[in-house]
């Protein structure tokens, strides 16, 4: 049975330590999301860890090579917990596959209603709170802003919004 462990990765390494933990073997696991920022006045998404500096490794119960992680280009440690190497709960490892698609993207939230408050994730709105209006047939989701005093109907991509807290 695989058992689950985090590992702590050098900056800006996960893809080298991915790579390089795959080669030897292990199984590894990356949550990734879409993060919009600004670059020279202009909005870039780009694909980022959802655990930046972190990143899930499996292995054998019997083979615990830890030694082998710990010296992989790319990773810094292993985390443990006091002196022990302890396996992270399966039920969250599970939970958060699930929540990814094959590629280790998180997948977005369950459906939303039409006067559901949603929070706008990326592009141009990025951080607005506003209220579905509708949600058609191509599964575009048709959103009402105040914007200056006025409300005003914006298209969104239903993976760049999430129910407002």
């Amino acid at each position: 049975m695989k058992q689950w462990h985090l590992i702590q990765l050098k900056p800006n390494a996960h893809r080298l330590a991915e790579k390089n933990l795959r080669r030897q073997g292990f199984e590894t696991f990356l949550p990734m999301h879409q993060v919009t920022r600004r670059s020279n006045s202009k909005f870039v998404s780009e694909l980022r860890p959802l655990f930046p500096g972190y990143m899930f490794v499996g292995a054998g119960q019997a083979a615990a090579p830890w030694r082998k992680i710990n010296s992989t280009v790319g990773v810094s440690r292993l985390v443990s917990f006091g002196t022990s190497h302890r396996p992270l709960p399966s039920e969250l490892i599970d939970a958060l596959m699930a929540r990814c698609d094959e590629s280790g993207e998180v997948r977005p939230t369950p459906e939303l209603e039409p006067g559901d408050s949603v929070e706008v994730l990326a592009g141009p709105f990025m951080d607005f709170v506003a209220t579905v209006e509708a949600i058609d047939e191509g599964r575009r989701v048709w959103v009402l802003m105040d914007l200056m005093g006025q409300a005003a109907r914006v298209q969104v991509d239903p993976l760049n919004v999430r129910r407002a807290e």
